[in-house]
C-alpha cells in the first residue's frame, strides 16, 4: 500500500493500470510504426498506465520475411528506437516494443522495455516456430541461451536475456517479466520461471497470424499461464497492416489475472485497439503467500534471473477503476455459470448429508423449521437426501417452535413447506417453558415489563434447540444446523445450547447471498409442486429476522440486517477477508465501487429491479467496522466450535478443521485502525 497517495487513486490500494495494445503496422517503416507506437503510448499516459504491451516485431511488421536482413531496415529500427527513448522521456508507461536486433553475428526478435528514457533492457525470444506457416530461424537466433549477457541499443549498453526482470521500486509488487510470442507455447515457457523469481505481470509480445480456431488456443494459453502462474498475463498480437501474403492477422489483445480475463478487445480491429485493466497486485501477492507449493516449486527450479529497478512515480489522481467488480463475489452475474455453481453448492450440500447420515446408521433428520431463508434451504437438501438414500421423505421430522415474537405468516409458511415436501411437522410452543424460566431467573419480563434483551432473546434460541435434541433422543435421530456462512462469520447465533449447535449443518459454506439463489435454482428445475413453489417464493420474499422481539408498535418485526448491517456489503467484505486477506481500506475501496451506482454493471438473475441498493463510501465504512468488531473482535469462540458440515465455496470455510484457524481471544484493533485512518470522515463522532 503506497500510504501518500490519495485514498481515491487505485495506486495506493495495490493496483497497477496495464495496456496490451495492438496497432496499425506499416510492412518494413519502422518510422511510420514508431509514430503509431508512440499515439498509442501517449493515450497510456493520459490513462495512468503503468505497462504498455506491444506486439512482436512492431517496428517493422512481423511478417516483411528476408526484408529483415537489409541494413536499411535494421537501420531504420535504431533511429526509430532513438526516437522512442527520447519521446518516452515524459511517459508514464513501462513500453515493451517489439523489434528485431542485430548482436554478435546474428538477428535477434526482441522485447525491448523503454521508461523515462532509457532502455532498461532487452529479451530475446527464446523458442522459434518452424513448422507449418512459421519460418524464424531462417532469419533469427535462438535467445534462450542468452542468459547473463548485455547488449548496445539506441546508444546504451544494456542487459539482455530472457532472465530480465523489471521491477517498479515505488509501486510494491509490480514486477514484468517479457516473453515473446512462441515462447508461451512451449511446455515451460520462460514466464514460467519469471513468476517463480518474483514477476506478478508478464508479458507477451505476440505475432500470431490467424487461423480458424487459434484465438481460443491463445485464451487458454494466457488464461492457464496466469493460473499457474499466479500472475497477471498481458496478451498483445500483431493485426491491420501486417503483410497478408499467405496468413492473415486479428489484432487479439487480452489480458488475464489468475485465471480471469479482465479485459479484451474485439478482433479484426480497422485502426489501434487496447485492452487496458487494473491488475490486483495485492491479490497475486497474497495468493502466493498463501498456496506454499509455488515457493516450494521455486526451489527445485531455482530460476536465476536479474532484476532492472525502475521508478513509476505513479500518479495520485483519481483515475476510476478499471476492471470488473462483483457486487456479490459468490453469486456469478453469468446466468449458465450461477446455475452450475447452484448445482455444485446444492449437491455438494447433498452428498455430504448422505455420507454422514449413512455412515452413522442411517437416523432420522431432525430439523427446526422457521419460515426463514436458512431452514427453508435446509429442508430442500435434506429432503433431496432423503430421496438419493431412496428413504420416505415422512422420515424428516421437522418442528416448528414458536416464540414471543413468532410470526403468523413465517410459522404457516413452514408448516405449509413442511408439508408440501412430505416432511413429518409438528408445532411445539414454547412461551410457556420459556416464560417459566424466565421466572425462575427472576427476569423482569415474567413481571410484565417490555425487557427484550440478550437474555430474553437466547432464552427462546436456547429453549429450541434444546427441545430438538432431545427430541433427536427420543426419536433415534440427529439434528441438522442450517446456520449459514454469514451468519457464522458474524457470529449471529446463539452459542452452545443455542443454533449455532447441531449433530451435522449443511449451511455452513454457503453465504446468506446465495443461498436465495440456490432456492431460486431448485425451484427452476421444475420437479417441485405448485404449492411448494408458492411457499418458497414467499419465504424469499420475507425480510430476515431472528423472530426473538416482538414486533414494535408499528408492527414492524426485527430485523436482522437493522441490527448487525445489510448482508450485500458482509458477504462482499467476508469473501475478501477470506480469500485473500485484504486490508480493510482496500475492502472500503473496492465496495464504494461495486455499490455506489445501482444502474452500472451487472446483477445476478433473478435479482428484483425494484430492490436494487447502493451504498456511498461512509454507509461502507461503517457497515464495515461492524464487520471487523464482530469477525476479529469476538465471534471466533463460537466458530472454534462449529459442528461439521461441508465447504462449498472457493473463497473458503470458517471450520476450524479447514480453512480458518484463529485464537478465539484475538482482537480487531489492528483492522479497525487501518479503516479508520483511510476513511476518517465515517467516524466522525461529531
Amino acid at each position: 500500500m503506497i500510504t501518500d497517495l490519495p485514498f481515491e487513486s487505485v495506486y495506493r490500494h495495490g493496483f497497477a493500470r496495464v495496456a496490451a495494445c495492438t496497432i496499425p503496422v506499416a510492412v518494413a517503416d519502422p518510422a511510420a510504426n514508431a509514430d503509431a507506437v508512440l499515439d498509442t503510448a501517449r493515450a497510456c499516459d493520459a490513462e495512468g498506465v503503468a505497462v504498455a504491451v506491444f506486439p512482436e516485431l512492431c517496428l517493422t511488421g512481423y511478417a516483411i520475411d528476408d526484408l529483415v536482413l537489409q541494413d536499411p531496415v535494421l537501420d531504420a529500427v535504431e533511429v526509430a528506437l532513438r526516437r522512442l527513448v527520447s519521446a518516452s522521456v515524459d511517459l508514464l508507461p513501462l513500453l515493451l516494443v517489439g523489434a528485431p536486433l542485430r548482436h554478435d553475428n546474428r538477428l535477434f526478435n526482441c522485447a525491448v522495455a523503454i521508461h523515462r528514457g532509457r532502455v532498461l533492457g532487452v529479451a530475446p525470444k527464446s523458442y522459434l516456430p518452424t513448422y507449418r506457416e512459421f519460418y524464424e530461424s531462417r532469419w533469427y537466433a535462438r535467445g534462450d541461451d542468452q542468459i547473463g549477457r548485455h547488449i548496445t541499443v539506441a546508444g546504451e549498453t544494456v542487459p539482455f536475456g530472457p532472465d530480465l526482470l523489471f521491477d517498479a521500486v515505488d509501486v510494491p509488487g509490480l514486477t514484468v517479466h517479457a516473453e515473446v510470442c512462441e515462447d508461451v507455447w512451449v511446455p515451460i515457457p520462460p514466464s514460467s520461471g519469471a513468476a517463480l523469481a518474483g514477476a506478478t505481470v508478464l508479458a507477451n509480445l505476440s505475432g500470431s497470424p490467424i487461423t480458424i480456431g487459434r484465438a481460443d488456443d491463445r485464451v487458454l494459453l494466457s488464461q492457464s499461464q496466469s493460473l499457474r502462474c499466479l500472475a497477471a498475463y498481458v496478451y498483445a498480437a500483431a493485426g491491420q497492416g501486417e503483410s497478408t501474403n499467405d496468413v492473415s492477422w486479428d489484432g487479439q489483445t487480452m489480458i488475464h489475472e489468475g485465471g480471469q480475463l479482465l479485459a479484451t478487445t474485439e478482433r479484426f480491429p480497422d485502426g489501434p485497439r487496447r485492452s487496458v485493466a487494473d491488475v490486483d497486485l495485492d491479490r497475486l501477492r497474497q495468493d502466493r503467500l498463501r498456496q506454499g507449493t509455488f515457493d516450494d516449486n521455486r526451489r527445485t527450479i531455482d530460476p536465476r534471473m536479474r532484476t532492472i529497478a525502475f521508478e513509476l512515480a505513479p500518479p495520485a489522481a483519481d483515475l476510476g477503476l478499471r476492471r470488473a467488480l462483483d457486487r456479490f463475489p459468490f453469486v456469478p452475474d453469468d446466468p449458465a455459470r450461477l446455475a452450475q455453481d447452484c448445482y455444485e453448492a446444492f449437491n455438494i450440500q447433498v452428498s455430504g448429508l448422505v455420507q454422514r447420515l449413512r455412515a452413522i446408521g442411517g437416523p432420522r433428520p431432525v430439523l427446526g423449521v422457521s419460515g426463514g431463508l436458512d431452514s427453508t434451504h435446509a429442508l430442500l437438501v435434506i429432503a433431496r437426501a432423503m430421496d438419493r438414500m431412496g428413504r420416505p421423505r415422512s422420515d424428516i421430522l421437522a418442528y416448528t417452535l414458536p416464540g414471543f415474537a413468532t410470526s403468523a405468516k413465517t410459522k404457516n409458511n413452514a408448516i405449509a413447506l413442511a408439508e408440501a415436501i412430505g416432511a413429518t411437522i409438528e408445532e411445539i410452543d414454547i412461551r410457556p417453558a420459556a416464560s417459566e424460566l424466565l421466572s425462575r431467573m427472576g427476569h423482569p419480563f415474567a413481571a410484565g415489563e417490555p425487557v427484550h434483551d440478550v437474555t430474553f432473546e437466547n432464552v427462546q434460541a436456547g429453549l429450541r434447540t434444546d427441545y430438538l435434541f432431545r427430541l433427536a433422543n427420543m426419536n433415534g435421530g440427529i439434528v441438522i444446523g442450517t446456520g449459514d456462512l454469514s451468519e457464522i462469520a458474524l457470529g449471529w447465533s446463539t452459542y452452545g445450547v443455542g443454533d449455532q449447535m447441531s449433530h451435522y449443518s449443511v449451511n455452513p459454506g454457503v453465504p446468506k447471498t446465495l443461498i436465495q439463489h440456490v432456492i431460486r435454482w431448485v425451484i427452476s428445475s421444475g420437479e417441485l409442486s405448485d404449492a411448494t413453489v408458492t411457499v418458497l417464493q414467499d419465504v424469499l420474499d420475507t425480510e430476515i429476522s431472528p423472530e426473538l422481539v416482538p414486533a414494535g408498535q408499528d408492527g414492524r418485526m426485527q430485523s436482522t440486517e437493522d441490527r448487525i448491517g445489510p448482508y450485500n456489503l458482509h458477504d462482499f467484505t467476508l469473501h475478501h477477508v477470506m480469500r485473500f486477506g485484504f486490508r480493510p481500506s482496500k475492502i472500503a475501496f473496492l465496495a464504494a465501487h461495486a455499490w455506489q451506482d445501482p444502474d452500472a454493471g451487472t446483477w445476478p438473475p433473478g435479482y428484483p429491479e425494484t430492490h436494487r441498493p447502493s451504498y456511498d463510501l461512509v454507509t461502507v465504512a461503517r457497515w464495515l467496522e461492524v464487520f471487523l468488531q464482530r469477525f476479529f473482535g469476538f465471534s471466533q469462540f463460537k466458530r472454534t466450535a462449529v459442528p461439521n458440515g461441508p465447504k462449498v465455496s472457493p473463497s473458503g470455510s470458517l471450520s476450524p478443521r479447514g480453512d480458518w484457524r484463529a485464537p478465539s481471544d484475538g482482537n480487531a484493533r489492528a483492522w479497525l485502525a487501518d479503516l479508520h485512518a483511510a476513511v476518517p470522515q465515517a467516524f466522525d463522532r461529531g
